[in-house]
């Protein structure tokens, strides 16, 4: 398995994130970004997770909620990948995958643009 502290890992994620287009980051509302090392035990591979309200299913009633929760998981990353440019490849992929569910975009979609 590759060797990259949590530390840079989180560096990776928040590269990935300033590289998002400025005028989707100001339209992401209430969400939230954290790295957690290992994702759920019944999903062991899984490289991120998107929890929340997407902004397409927002209405009148969405007032007072907390953040929606993206997750990045740095173990089943750096397990998958042999170089530190493929993390930072696939940390970029994950990433824009959690975001785009942020903006109400499906697994079909995503995997249709390069992005499964």
């Amino acid at each position: 398995m590759l060797e990259m502290t949590r530390e840079e890992f989180e560096e990776l994620v928040a590269e990935a994130l300033d590289r998002i287009p400025p005028e989707l980051t100001r339209l992401m509302d209430n969400v939230a970004v954290f790295v957690e090392d290992e994702p759920p035990a019944e999903d062991p591979e899984l490289l991120g997770l998107y929890e929340g309200t997407p902004l397409t299913d927002r209405g009148e009633w969405y007032a007072g909620v907390l953040p929606d929760r993206i997750t990045i998981y740095r173990g089943p990353t750096l397990r998958m990948c042999a170089a530190r440019e493929d993390v930072v490849r696939e940390t970029e992929i994950t990433v824009v995958h959690e975001i785009a569910h942020h903006f109400g975009i499906d697994d079909a979609r995503l995997h249709t643009l390069g992005y499964g």
